[in-house]
């Protein structure tokens, strides 16, 4: 076997990708984080609180965040996305793409006085589609890196920007950047999607501005997120005290093909129910659900804890279809209740739909034809005694890549995922 490239290259900037490269760097190895988007962070930084323990999200992940960007084995790549993968284990040469910031990262000092000049507002994806942004923007305050980023799509070429910027920062005649390195490991650390409820067309998700996914109904919580953490209604800013949750939404559903558990659904909904009793404690607040899965370390007890203080009602049974009243934009709820025989009606102010996860494998099987399982999810060659090797040699899996999971599995597998790939990167040392 010839020379080993004494480097990983770790795709997917999340939470599973961030502990994979601090584990590796710690170990002494070079790490090429790659992340599409402008700052690494992933899902989790979107989430108010975690659950069981309701710590806040941003305070957990911001301090790894700065960690795997001050490294000095970690080659943070954000904006950027892998291109090209040939090779083999030990061997493998990767073409990257940076893409253009139209800023100098070098010179930008994340002051925001640019944003604040620019006329343009755009829908803000980080906050859900519930606030805006400007069209050079940073997705939240403490992203990282603190660089702001040129929305080309949605930029009128004004210059404010750029006759604002005391630093000089800003360049428009930036131009896409291709970088080759060689890596002798692989970590797919790509993360997952949200499942888009408007595929379930009876729940009026994307018709009804009060239909939210939980995703969305995160960012209500959050003290970082559009109203400040004050959990008011889309459609007309009142505060709702009629709550309902709706589970397994594009989970356990064979007519949509996903026939999986996403696991996480159950236990984001009592958190975020508990959440919002401490936001509105007069709110009524049920939950429709199929089977309450409470699987992980002290999920059972935060299950009871949650129902028994907040006298949350559960109602067993599917939701059949959501109507809105056009003159109240309440909304009607045709509902399901197994354990009472019955069908009927109920009216609620704010409905969220607790979306499960769906894979983004395919955005990666282009570049690198890993195998797939049933549920499109990247196939682990072992899932018993070898639950992060990919079906390439040198390629390992972390996180919700590999399956739907809650932060401490993601962290858990992403740590050996690491280790497994420190044995393949050793052996260039020897």
């Amino acid at each position: 076997m010839g020379q080993l490239a004494n480097a990983a290259l770790v795709i997917g900037g999340g939470i599973a990708g961030i502990q994979a490269s601090l584990d590796l760097a710690d170990q002494g190895f070079e790490v090429f984080l790659v992340e599409k988007n402008s700052s690494i962070g992933g899902r989790m930084i979107q989430l108010d609180k975690t659950f069981p323990t309701m710590d806040c999200s941003a305070c957990i992940l911001t301090p790894k965040m700065v960690d795997a960007s001050e490294h000095p084995n970690i080659h943070l790549l954000t904006y950027s996305e892998v291109q090209q993968i040939e090779g083999k284990a030990g061997s493998f040469k990767v073409k990257i793409l940076r893409k253009p910031r139209y800023v100098d990262e070098t010179k930008c000092t994340g002051c925001g006085l640019c944003a604040t000049k620019c006329p343009v507002e755009v829908t803000n994806e980080f906050d859900e589609g519930l606030g805006v942004r400007k069209a050079i923007y940073v997705p939240f305050p403490q992203a990282v890196p603190l660089v702001y980023t040129v929305d080309m799509e949605n930029c009128v070429l004004c210059s404010v920007c750029e006759r604002t910027c005391a630093a000089h920062a800003i360049k428009f005649d930036q131009k896409p950047e291709e970088i080759e390195i060689e890596s002798g490991a692989i970590i797919l650390a790509t993360g997952c999607n949200v499942f888009d409820p408007a595929k379930k067309t009876d729940y009026g998700y994307g018709l009804y501005d009060n239909v939210v996914t939980g995703l969305t109904f995160e960012r209500l919580l959050s003290a970082s997120g559009p109203t400040g953490g004050r959990i008011v209604r889309p459609s007309d800013g009142k505060i709702p005290k009629k709550i309902a949750f709706l589970q397994c939404v594009g989970s356990r559903d064979q007519s949509i093909g996903n026939p999986y558990c996403s696991r996480v659904c159950c236990m984001y909904a009592l958190k975020q129910a508990r959440l919002a009793k401490e936001h509105i404690p007069d709110a009524e607040i049920t939950i429709f659900y199929m089977d309450m899965r409470a699987f992980g370390k002290g999920y059972e007890e935060f299950y009871t804890r949650t129902c028994g203080e907040l006298k949350l009602k559960l109602v067993k049974g599917r939701v059949a279809q959501i109507k809105e009243d056009p003159k109240t934009r309440n909304l009607l709820l045709k509902t399901e209740d197994v354990e009472q025989a019955r069908v009927s009606v109920h009216s609620f102010d704010l409905v969220i739909l607790s979306a499960g996860l769906v894979s983004t494998a395919d955005e990666v099987r282009s570049i690198l034809p890993v195998d797939i399982d049933e549920d499109r999810f990247f196939r682990n060659v072992d899932p018993k005694i070898d639950p992060v090797k990919a079906s390439i040699d040198g390629v390992f899996i972390a996180g919700v890549a590999e399956g739907p999971k809650d932060i401490p599995d993601s962290v858990t597998q992403a740590s050996a995922a690491a280790m497994k790939a420190s044995i393949v990167l050793s052996r260039a040392r020897s």
